[in-house]
């Protein structure tokens, strides 16, 4: 079974996704294809508004179908693969295939990793988009070294550190040996000061830009934005010279104030990219110990718009 965007049905997003049966898809032996027997997957929130899922192509469009976070079984692999056939796997398949939701995909060798053992298939599942969005924004694009302790003496910023990508970079930042600091709404300030934060703050109490002005030292050597917007534009007041600010929302020069006065700061968005060998790298870390999944909520396929609802 196949969960797809149906053409025919624009009224509304949920109403436009089916359940429908299609044909097993073929890997190309070829390549490094592998078809995977399908056990959970994890939509992103607010993919459904994306505009190429907006959009109506009318009755020759490509079918679209959603969820780009699998985990599962190896079912064939190419010769020589290091996923032969019946290992248990995850990935962040790469935007411009279609999606994971069905009951058998086809994923490549460097998307691929090895699920972390420790956990279910949905908790396997909700890792790979969130994990791989905190590892890329501190340690491909934030400057911090990934490894245990490394970036020991460094201040991180992370907003909404309560979401999907920021409780993952604020533990991965704590891995690293970073002082971290994260907001969040006030229902949120408890679970955030589980996750190890040194300081949580409450942004409806208190602006960003008030609170590195209370004290001296307050200022960050990299902030990870995972909101945008006012909250993008309030980071800037925190970042100190040298400094690095990285959103995962939209370029943070658009958002930086005018009378902001700092220098050699780096700026820098991203989109997450699809990554075998730093999945491998984080399923050491979740079996270890050191971080850890949050999953919502759990359902069954069948009733997959009350999922995407939620």
């Amino acid at each position: 079974h196949t969960l797809s965007l149906h053409d025919a049905l624009p009224i509304s997003m949920l109403q436009r996704l089916t359940l429908q049966t299609f044909p097993l898809p073929l890997p190309d032996p070829s390549t490094d294809e592998h078809l995977i027997r399908v056990h959970a997957v994890a939509p992103c929130a607010g993919e459904m508004l994306w505009p190429e899922n907006k959009a109506d192509p009318g009755p020759k469009g490509k079918m679209r179908i959603p969820c780009y976070d699998v985990a599962g079984t190896v079912v064939t692999a190419p010769v020589g693969s290091p996923f032969p056939p019946g290992t248990e796997v995850y990935a962040r398949t790469e935007f411009a295939r279609t999606g994971m939701a069905r009951e058998y995909a086809i994923v490549t060798t460097t998307e691929l990793g090895p699920r972390p053992r420790n956990l279910g298939w949905a908790e396997s599942a909700a890792v790979a988009l969130s994990a791989l969005t905190a590892w890329q924004a501190l340690f491909v694009r934030g400057g911090l070294k990934g490894e245990k302790g490394a970036a020991e003496g460094k201040r991180v910023l992370v907003t909404a550190a309560s979401g999907g990508a920021g409780n993952w970079i604020v533990q991965l930042a704590r891995w690293a040996g970073a002082e971290v600091v994260g907001t969040c709404g006030p229902d949120n300030l408890s679970f955030v000061e589980s996750l190890g934060v040194d300081v949580a703050i409450n942004y409806r109490q208190v602006s960003l830009k008030d609170w590195v002005d209370q004290e001296d030292g307050r200022r960050f050597d990299l902030v990870v934005d995972c909101v945008g917007r006012k909250t993008l534009e309030e980071a800037w007041w925190t970042v100190k010279s040298g400094g690095t600010i990285v959103s995962i929302y939209e370029p943070p020069e658009e958002k930086r104030p005018k009378d902001l006065v700092v220098e050699g700061v780096q700026s820098v968005f991203f989109i997450v990219e699809a990554n075998g060998s730093q999945l491998k790298n984080i399923t050491k870390m979740v079996e270890a110990g050191d971080c850890k999944p949050v999953v919502d909520s759990v359902w069954p396929v069948e009733k997959f718009e009350e999922a995407f609802a939620r």
